[in-house]
């Protein structure tokens, strides 16, 4: 299992490297005892997960989609018949293409609460080479 130093957990996790430092501190994340310190895959791993849950989904629905971000629109770009709307969730910006009327429809502008579902049947993995 990889440990990752404080500036790399930060960034994985979308936080600042005084935040890593602060769950630290507090125990919330645990260390290898290594100097620099490290903390462990495992460890962070747990705490991207729990990250993750915070936020609450606006949305009374049941869904098969497992994959919601829930975040604040950033952008609508209206041209025609179709539109860009990007959201922001988390450290994930997620950009969908729909109908300009669907943007009209959910009343989607910079600052509305949405959320982004996906549903695919391919998802590609990879890791960093060495």
């Amino acid at each position: 299992m990889a440990d990752y130093k404080i500036s790399e957990a930060a960034r994985l996790l979308g936080v600042s490297d005084d935040t890593v430092r602060r769950w630290i501190d507090s125990g919330t994340l645990p260390t290898t005892g290594a100097s620099p310190a490290e903390i462990p895959g495992e460890a962070l791993a747990a705490r991207a997960v729990e990250l993750a849950a915070a936020p609450g989904d606006p949305a009374d629905v049941l869904s098969s989609a497992r994959n919601r971000f829930v975040g604040l629109v950033t952008r609508v770009q209206v041209d025609g018949v179709m539109a860009q709307v990007d959201i922001q969730a988390g450290p994930h910006r997620v950009v969908s293409l729909m109908s300009s009327e669907a943007v009209r429809e959910l009343g989607l502008e910079p600052g509305s609460l949405a959320v982004a579902v996906v549903k695919a049947t391919t998802v590609i993995v990879e890791t960093p080479k060495g």
